[in-house]
């Protein structure tokens, strides 16, 4: 028996929700509002009384797997690692795959978001890079290579 329908999202805990909402949004998601989530659902869900958070859904476009950002503040956040290594346990990207891969690298650099190593391609079908945004969080772009 399978119990999986379907992928719905990512969720990235961040400590600024208007930072790393508007890194994903410079790459092209699509941003819903943000909203307030507080009371006996969360509570229960994550395990924590009197908790409460803001998140944003982002989308890319046509629809699709979402990536949900949320920042509490109820409890206070723990901090993360954010010079982790791609090697570190855990959930270490989030991937997408990109029109223009050098556009995409260019435009999070200018927006001071580096590679973690560089370029590569991989079996002349994909060009790959790492970059870490916002918080630490390391951004896999790749470019299908169009023979």
């Amino acid at each position: 028996m399978t119990f999986i329908r379907r992928f719905d999202h990512v969720g990235i805990t961040v400590a600024d929700l208007d930072a790393a909402t508007a890194f994903f949004v410079g790459l092209g998601l699509e941003a819903d509002r943000k909203m307030p989530v507080e009371g006996a659902f969360l509570d229960t869900v994550i395990g924590t009384t009197d908790a409460r958070t803001e998140i944003v859904m982002l989308r890319p476009p046509g629809g699709g797997t979402t990536l949900e950002l949320s920042s509490f503040t109820r409890p206070d956040h723990l901090p993360g690692s954010p010079a982790a290594p791609a090697n570190e346990l855990g959930l270490r990207n989030v991937a997408f795959e990109v029109h223009d891969l050098h556009a995409a690298v260019d435009h999070a650099a200018g927006k001071g978001y580096g590679l973690v190593g560089g370029i590569g391609e991989y079996e002349g079908m994909w060009r790959m890079a790492y970059v870490r945004g916002p918080e630490g969080i390391i951004v896999s772009l790749a470019e299908r290579i169009e023979k």
